[in-house]
């Protein structure tokens, strides 16, 4: 039976999505915050952000700019703190990638304020989620913090994230793609309706996305990219926040926190590494735990992200030179006693770890990764 004491944050409050969803989400912003942070980053992006605040301006509300030096850090969360409040700022309105949106959650639930996430991109569901992931001033991961709610209001407008690099798409289906392989395993034989209702729709996620990425990837701002977007953006989140913990992270993405320790992965995106991590976790599956079937997920995957351009190895990682005292730094990380890794149905020490890292394609013809 269900925990009765169970609280999910399972959804932001509002969510507006399609194209010319930013102009429609203005009037909400003014009802609930007139002098709001508005948080990004990127370079690339600062044009939209000056866009996104001269159209607030029109409405009346007064915007603060400010930007991250790092990662969703704390040696920029604590500045930005201090600054938030002596400007009297009434909400947070975080624009760019998954780590600025992880940080201007982090920053309104430290604070007590309203959220307001706007994606620049489809390459993480953070804009949806009540977690936020930490990292070091050098861009190692540290550790992830729960927060009290979703945003209250998600701003997905199409014609902002359709103006992202492709990459960030690929990278985006990787991390939902994920959902499957990661939530199938930590769920358990959980008799949990909704825990089992959110790993079904992960695998419903994981065929939509098998069938449409490649033809989405191809016409940016159709209606197959808008549906493949949302997928990696909306859905994704859907599945964490009904099946809670249980419906989260395994090896995958503790793969990818231990090649973020490396600062030659620091350039590459957060699915991209996600990716890598699960043809890591299906490896191990198929080895230690005599699941074929995690086999034939292997070789399904293998072409299908090479298709994409994802990393397939740890050559395609930068990682070809890489020493074995840098790999086992990984292996190390990803097997920390806290690691989410432990939820495979078996044990892995860092050694199997690190045989499963150098045969991500082992078994699978040459013609599939080309």
């Amino acid at each position: 039976m269900p925990d009765p004491l169970d609280a999910l944050a399972i959804a932001p409050s509002t969510v507006l999505r399609g194209a010319g969803a930013w102009p429609e989400a203005i009037p909400r912003i003014a009802r609930i915050g007139q002098r709001p942070l508005l948080l990004g980053r990127s370079s690339a992006t600062m044009a939209l952000r000056q866009d996104l605040a001269a159209s607030l301006r029109v409405a009346g509300v007064s915007p603060q700019q400010a930007e991250l030096v790092h990662d969703c850090c704390e040696v920029d969360l604590e500045p930005l703190a201090e600054r938030t409040r002596a400007a009297a700022c009434d909400a947070v309105i975080a624009s760019g990638g998954g780590k600025v949106l992880d940080a201007g959650k982090l920053l309104a639930d430290r604070l007590d304020l309203p959220c307001i996430t706007v994606p620049t991109s489809a390459a993480t569901c953070a804009g949806w989620t009540a977690l936020a992931n930490v990292y070091s001033p050098a861009g190692a991961f540290c550790y992830d913090v729960p927060l009290r709610r979703c945003p209250d209001l998600l701003v997905f407008d199409h014609d902002l994230v359709a103006q992202a690099p492709p990459r960030t798409l690929a990278s985006g289906i990787a991390d939902a793609v994920a959902k499957w392989y990661e939530a199938s395993v930590s769920s358990g034989a959980s008799s949990d309706g909704l825990i089992q209702q959110a790993v079904q729709m992960a695998r419903v996620l994981r065929d939509q996305l098998l069938l449409d990425g490649p033809a989405a990837m191809a016409a940016p701002g159709d209606s197959t990219w808008g549906r493949v977007a949302e997928a990696c953006g909306l859905s994704a989140g859907v599945i964490g926040g009904l099946g809670g913990a249980r419906c989260r992270t395994v090896a995958a993405h503790a793969v990818h926190n231990g090649l973020t320790q490396l600062p030659a992965c620091h350039g590459l995106l957060h699915g991209e590494k996600v990716g890598f991590g699960i043809l890591v976790q299906l490896r191990l599956e198929e080895v230690l735990g005599g699941n074929q079937l995690a086999a034939q997920a292997r070789r399904q995957l293998v072409p299908f992200f090479a298709e994409l351009g994802l990393p397939l190895t740890l050559a395609d990682l930068g990682l070809a030179n890489a020493s074995l005292t840098e790999l086992q730094t990984v292996c190390d990380f990803a097997c920390r006693p806290q690691s989410d890794l432990h939820h495979l149905p078996f044990a892995v020490a860092s050694t199997e770890l690190l045989a499963a890292l150098v045969s991500t394609t082992a078994g699978i013809t040459s013609d599939a990764t080309v």
